[in-house]
């Protein structure tokens, strides 16, 4: 099915104040902020048939450091999106939309790769993206959860103080780039993808952002890292163009109505229906998975 054909069964927001209406006029749990366990050092958590140990930080989550520390835990969204969009069961899988041979960037991966360590054995490439202070527990974690056992490699990108690569033990296809929306461009994201002899190949095809939307500040700093990704894909005319794939917690209606709204701008918006979502994430539970095409793209 092509993805003209794939977001016709879907419904496209077309009023961002009607579509938080619905969302937050369902019975949504009390989950708090949404931690899986903010006092935990090490959690134990089964992904997408793995079992992952996880090392977090709550003395981070909990200090002053400027620039916000919230990627130092695990957020209770973060598992059960992960869990749905590895399997190969759902709607983006099913559609060819993600298969082996595409390239997904995440934007605000945090500290525990749970995104990467599920997707990435998936796919072709897997770019985690974050400031810079998430680097040292996310390459923990990704050595101690995968069976290489090599960590991140990272590749410089042309961003302004953005600090030397380091080097990996051997290849792997998760890799890591420093991105801080608000003082970072994201345009030279594609020419650091993939090994040069393959240039002609850049396309990024998914950006994730799981969880990234819960303050008012940074909602114009990341509706533009999207749209600078999507617009600065050099995609040949018959690809698809890139997509977002948002998921987050409903939390304040009001910084969800601004995201939206920000959002809806740029990008033709549909929302996911429980009906192609995983039990956790449907109705009532408290979550919301969106998909956005930018406007200046054509859909093939």
């Amino acid at each position: 099915m092509s993805l003209v054909k794939f977001l016709a069964t879907l419904e496209e927001v077309s009023d961002p104040s009607e579509e938080t209406f619905l969302l937050f006029s369902q019975s949504l749990p009390s989950q708090d902020l949404g931690f899986v366990d903010p006092k935990a050092t090490v959690l134990h958590l089964e992904v997408a048939g793995k079992d992952l140990t996880i090392t977090q930080s709550p003395t981070l989550l909990s200090s002053n450091r400027e620039g916000g520390t919230t990627g130092a835990v695990v957020w209770k969204i973060t598992p059960l999106f992960a869990e749905w969009i590895a399997s190969s069961t759902n709607c983006l899988f099913q559609n060819s939309i993600i298969d082996s041979s595409s390239t997904i960037v995440e934007l605000g991966c945090g500290t525990s790769g749970i995104l990467g360590l599920a997707l990435a054995p998936r796919v072709a490439n897997y770019v985690a993206t974050d400031q810079r202070y998430v680097e040292k527990l996310l390459n923990l974690n990704i050595h101690c959860n995968t069976s290489q056992s090599t960590g991140l490699r990272e590749r410089t990108p042309k961003i302004k103080n953005h600090q030397k690569a380091t080097k990996p033990g051997r290849s792997t296809n998760l890799n890591f780039l420093t991105l801080d929306w608000e003082t970072d461009s994201a345009l030279s994201l594609p020419s650091v993808l993939v090994d040069s002899k393959r240039a002609e190949d850049h396309t990024i095809n998914i950006v994730l952002a799981c969880d990234c939307i819960y303050n008012e500040t940074l909602i114009a700093p990341l509706v533009r890292t999207c749209a600078e990704i999507c617009q600065g894909v050099e995609a040949k005319p018959s690809k698809m163009p890139t997509i977002c794939v948002i998921a987050q917690q409903l939390r304040s209606p009001d910084v969800f109505e601004a995201w939206l709204t920000s959002f809806s701008e740029v990008f033709r918006v549909w929302r996911v229906p429980d009906s192609l979502l995983s039990d956790e994430l449907n109705k009532d539970s408290g979550f919301a998975v969106h998909i956005g095409i930018n406007r200046s793209r054509e859909m093939q």
